[in-house]
């Protein structure tokens, strides 16, 4: 399959896994290249060193290609891209902040640059910058997401009207027939989250990955709108928030509530009930863990099969 996101990245499938905190490491990206579609490494959850090893362990990994995501408004980020440069890094996915600081940067180095937005303003300033495109990711999206509430279905054609770049759609889609169902809203490929979290090689941990197969319709919420939105499951920490809220609390309490590596506990180490456990709306679709490669299969051999349904008008 052909089209602008396949050529601009060199890949089979214009699928790209998404890079998220905890969740996507070396094998998880490398798999995910090797199946045809985009691997990224997620960067936020990573110490620069620790990047520098995953990169070299993907490299080994796969000979195809892959990227890294990267959040810039951590710390550590003039040493992660200078990482990302001296390991040879191709494609780099920014956001959370804003792509006029980076993207010359990447550029000037040979690098696709791919940023992540939650409305057409973002979009349109991304393009501006000079990024090679853009992901838009709608309200029903897991982990940090946009405070206006737009979902993909609405975001993506609005998108699309304003831009001349490739789009990616992002949010709420794990299976062939949401893949569809995006690319005729306009999008040129589609960036994949919730339903690699629960893949055999997300390094996210085991109690995780069964707490999404095992979430229903409902599960998940958008809270924390004065740090930083986040949608997360449904447990003992997001009822802590939820009361908290009744008080009506200073945005220093709900930085007190949350503390340190809240979703590392949640995500990475398996704390169900004190964690904070970021996934998408989508969960309620997920029912079991496989392997990243017969995930990318499904989705493609369902995308065809729904395309060819509705060509013959069923």
């Amino acid at each position: 399959m052909q089209n602008k996101i396949t050529e601009l990245f060199g890949i089979q499938y214009p699928i790209i896994q998404a890079g998220m905190i905890w969740a996507s490491g070396w094998r998880l990206a490398s798999a995910a290249s090797n199946a045809g579609a985009l691997g990224l490494i997620g960067a936020g959850s990573m110490y620069p060193e620790v990047l520098r090893e995953h990169i070299q362990k993907c490299k080994k990994a796969t000979d195809k290609p892959f990227g890294v995501n990267v959040p810039m408004l951590y710390p550590d980020i003039e040493e992660i891209m200078n990482i990302i440069a001296e390991e040879g890094v191709k494609i780099v996915f920014t956001s959370a902040g804003n792509p006029k600081t980076w993207t010359t940067w990447l550029k000037e180095k040979g690098i696709t640059v791919v940023h992540v937005v939650s409305s057409v303003k973002f979009a349109l300033k991304a393009q501006d910058a000079g990024v090679d495109a853009v992901v838009a990711e709608g309200f029903e999206a897991g982990g940090h997401n946009g405070r206006e509430e737009t979902t993909t279905f609405t975001l993506i054609p609005m998108v699309r009207e304003k831009i001349q770049i490739p789009l990616i759609a992002a949010g709420g889609i794990a299976t062939g027939r949401g893949m569809l169902a995006a690319m005729v809203l306009g999008a040129d490929g589609v960036q994949v989250g919730s339903r690699f979290v629960a893949s055999e090689e997300a390094s996210s941990h085991d109690n995780f990955k069964k707490m999404v197969v095992d979430a229903q319709e409902g599960a998940t919420q958008l809270t924390l709108k004065e740090l930083a939105p986040v949608r997360m499951l449904k447990n003992k920490f997001f009822n802590e928030v939820q009361e908290l809220y009744k008080k009506g609390p200073t945005v220093e309490e709900l930085k007190e509530l949350l503390g340190r590596a809240r979703a590392k506990r949640g995500m990475f180490e398996g704390d169900l009930e004190d964690g904070e456990l970021e996934i998408g709306q989508i969960a309620g679709l997920i029912h079991n863990i496989k392997p990243a490669a017969q995930i990318v299969e499904e989705m493609m051999t369902e995308y065809r099969l729904a395309k060819e349904e509705l060509a013959k008008g069923y």
